[in-house]
């Protein structure tokens, strides 16, 4: 058991997640936290997650008013029942010269996730990470889009020819795109502000992904992102090799 919980430490698994997936009903996870306060455990606590308060920034980003709204959707996206519904976003780089940025991608039913590096935050970087994601996962996987109105979302014309749904979450209500803003505080973690994200190299950032989709979830009933991306992929024609 000490082993098991030391290996999903270092996963980063929290002590909850650990309990919830793999140690149910056998012991508490207030057991694994005294356990790492009294060094029983043979892992570091910074290897614990913390959030930090949010910093307030400035939105510099353009918008736009077109489109459709969040109420327009089907309320089967809310529910979270039904696969291919997708939360987009956008995440900054460090304020230096570098420009780059992450395109992110939340489904929400399953809470796979998915970060694509961009060279800037333009229209057209953001369409090509679209692009990319919808090429390397069968098209049936894709019913409806929503992200904020951040100008690089401007592509929404083209993406609803591609045969997907676009809407815009209401101004400054991050909370309607709740599971992807949490996943981005998961990136975070391995990617903190003033990361240069132009430097982080492809096998880098799928790792990264992989343990992100590999941790359980307490929304799903500590079920595991991937394994569920999984289970649903089996009545789309695409092999999950090419993801």
């Amino acid at each position: 058991m000490k082993n098991l919980i030391e290996d999903r430490l270092c996963k980063t698994w929290s002590p909850e997640q650990i309990v919830g997936r793999e140690l149910k009903e056998r012991l508490s996870f207030k057991t694994v936290y005294n356990w790492l306060y009294s060094n029983f455990l043979d892992v570091s606590l910074n290897i614990l997650r913390r959030k930090g308060r949010k910093a307030k920034t400035k939105e510099t980003r353009g918008k736009f008013n077109i489109g459709k709204t969040i109420e327009e959707r089907l309320s089967e996206v809310s529910a979270k029942e039904v696969f291919g519904h997708w939360e987009l976003d956008s995440v900054v780089s460090s304020r230096g010269e570098s420009k780059a940025y992450f395109a992110t991608f939340m489904e929400l039913k399953t809470r796979f996730y998915v970060a694509i590096k961009m060279k800037d935050r333009s229209k057209n970087s953001m369409l090509e990470a679209i692009k990319q994601l919808t090429t390397n996962i069968s098209k049936e996987a894709f019913k409806t889009f929503t992200s904020d109105r951040g100008k690089e979302f401007s592509c929404r014309e083209e993406v609803e020819k591609m045969g997907i749904d676009f809407y815009f979450t209401d101004p400054y209500c991050s909370w309607q795109r709740g599971c992807n803003e949490n996943s981005n505080g998961l990136l975070r973690e391995f990617y903190p502000k003033k990361t240069d994200i132009s430097m982080i190299d492809t096998e880098d950032l799928i790792n990264v992904l992989m343990l992100i989709n590999l941790k359980p979830r307490k929304c799903l009933n500590y079920a595991i992102p991937f394994e569920n991306l999984q289970s649903v992929y089996k009545i789309l024609c695409k092999p999950l090799n090419n993801i």
